[in-house]
């Protein structure tokens, strides 16, 4: 059975297929509606010469059984109600995207997940059981969200020097929030840190692509319970 990944993010959505080693991506942002990604992706793997039997999707917000529950903060409208399986012709298991990159990522105990993209995304994993977390849009300091500070637009409004800090801070604060054992950092901006705090390590933004064939094929109970994010 040949999977197909889509890991949905607010700059760039990313495709791997079963048996590929290169992924694919097209830019997304605020003007990307459910139903031009479904486009954009049927002629991207046309393009590429992809076969596929079912697909795993990450998405940007919370998850209920393969379904949106809100409209993603950082693209465009028409998700929650958009049938992704008679657009797409196949099954489909739709996943927050942090939890999918978390499923990729883990290996024992009590793990959080932080993504640093154009927002914050969050998961939590203990003993192999899957918890997305929704953190981004909570209070944290002058009025700003966590994601203010820790996303895009935070490293945007204060520069890598001062966004450090402060996702320094935002890591500690979670981490002692969810009473983890040890942090992994994913996203595309993950790479930006030069010093990481301890018990936290970045991780590898492939886990995403990872972690979306284990809903399909699960090693592992961490696997399984991804299947119902």
């Amino acid at each position: 059975m040949k999977v197909l990944v889509i890991d949905v993010g607010g700059t760039h959505v990313k495709l791997l297929v079963t048996g590929q080693k290169q992924k694919l991506e097209f830019p997304s942002g605020l003007r990307m509606t459910a139903r031009k990604m479904v486009a954009e992706v049927k002629m991207t793997v046309k393009a590429a010469g992809w076969k596929y039997d079912v697909i795993s999707m990450g998405y940007p917000g919370p998850v209920l059984h393969d379904r949106p529950m809100v409209e993603p903060h950082n693209l465009g409208k028409g998700w929650v109600k958009f049938d992704f399986k008679k657009a797409f012709g196949c099954p489909i298991k739709i996943m927050n995207d942090a939890a999918m990159q978390a499923a990729g990522s883990y290996k024992k105990g009590r793990m959080l997940f932080l993504g640093l993209g154009t927002g914050l995304g969050s998961a939590l994993i203990v003993d192999s059981v899957i918890e997305p977390l929704e953190l981004a849009h909570l209070p944290f300091k002058n009025g700003k969200t966590f994601e203010d500070y820790a996303g895009l637009g935070g490293l945007r409004r204060l520069g890598k020097k001062k966004w450090r800090r402060c996702v320094a801070k935002v890591i500690a604060e979670l981490k002692a929030a969810t009473q983890a054992q040890y942090v992994v950092m994913g996203g595309g901006n993950a790479r930006l840190l030069k010093k990481l705090p301890p018990n936290t390590r970045l991780g590898d933004n492939n886990n995403a692509f990872r972690g979306g064939f284990r809903v399909w094929n699960p090693p592992s109970k961490a696997a399984k319970s991804a299947r119902h994010c």
